[in-house]
């Protein structure tokens, strides 16, 4: 799954994480992360589970150091589960280092997880569920049009590689770089990143309200001696400009007033039903 690594040997003679034990500690977390939850733990569950193979391996004749181990991973934990695995890894190159005798103290790997959990959530959501996850349901909903399986099918698919190829390069970044990998993920490189992103769901986004918002007016307006439609001059001018202003004015009252989505549908579902009733549309 990764490049091999060469383990470390610490003070204390024991070898470091193998290639195989950083496979485990992620995948453990990868895929149980939101499996076992409650109001004082959250994701503990899952942190702690995967931490039962590291403990096996270098506390199995230390019951104590184990018992510690695992309690210092069953505190409240909760982040975003993708580019959060930048604490997992973090964690994981401290508690190794604790593991082989070094100079890192037993608090660091908490206080570590209390510091960066909420910061990364923050940038994870707006990244992952924010953009990536808008984008792929976007595309996934225009394909779908007519019935078609292929839409599901497509956001399944991509994100079921999407979502575990960002988890595991975070966990590993976390592991490789220690607490500066947080730099990477709040860095310049990062923010460019965003930005393209940014940039291409307003292009997938703009794409799909022009071939998915059907607005048409019904109005006739003098043209010579005689009544043409209005809306062969508005397709002749600017076509879709319709559907555009219903976007404008849908993203106006979301972002500037401030409305919620409930509030912005049963609005548009007011004025459009009063404008078919008028004879406008």
């Amino acid at each position: 799954m990764a490049k091999e690594i060469t383990p470390k040997v610490g003070p204390n003679g024991k070898q470091g994480l193998t290639n195989h034990d950083l496979n485990q500690l992620w995948l453990r977390w990868a895929f149980t992360h939101l499996s076992s939850m409650s109001y004082e733990k959250l994701q503990a569950h899952a942190f702690a589970w995967s931490y039962i193979p590291f403990a096996n391996k270098y506390y199995a004749d230390d019951p104590e150091a184990k018992r510690r181990l695992l309690t210092r991973q069953s505190v409240f934990y909760n982040t975003e589960p993708q580019t959060g695995t930048i604490v997992n890894g973090i964690v994981a190159s401290l508690e190794e280092n604790i593991a082989l005798g070094g100079e890192v103290s037993e608090d660091m790997p908490n206080n570590v997880k209390t510091a960066l959990m909420g910061p990364l959530a923050g940038i994870g959501d707006s990244i992952v569920q924010g953009i990536i996850v808008p984008i792929l349901l976007s595309i996934g909903m225009s394909l779908a049009a007519g019935g078609s399986p292929i839409g599901p099918l497509f956001y399944i698919i991509t994100w079921g590689i999407i979502g575990p190829a960002i988890s595991f390069f975070c966990f590993r970044m976390g592991y490789k770089l220690g607490v500066g990998a947080v730099d990477m993920i709040v860095g310049e490189a990062a923010r460019r990143l965003t930005d393209a992103f940014n940039v291409l769901g307003i292009m997938v986004i703009g794409a799909l309200s022009a071939g998915n918002i059907v607005l048409t007016t019904t109005l006739n307006i003098p043209m010579g001696g005689e009544f043409k439609p209005l809306q062969d001059t508005l397709d002749g001018c600017f076509p879709g400009i319709l559907p555009l202003i219903a976007v404008l004015l849908t993203w106006w009252m979301l972002n500037k007033k401030q409305y919620s989505p409930t509030k912005v549908i049963i609005i548009l579902c007011v004025v459009v039903s009063v404008l078919c009733v008028i004879g406008v549309f």
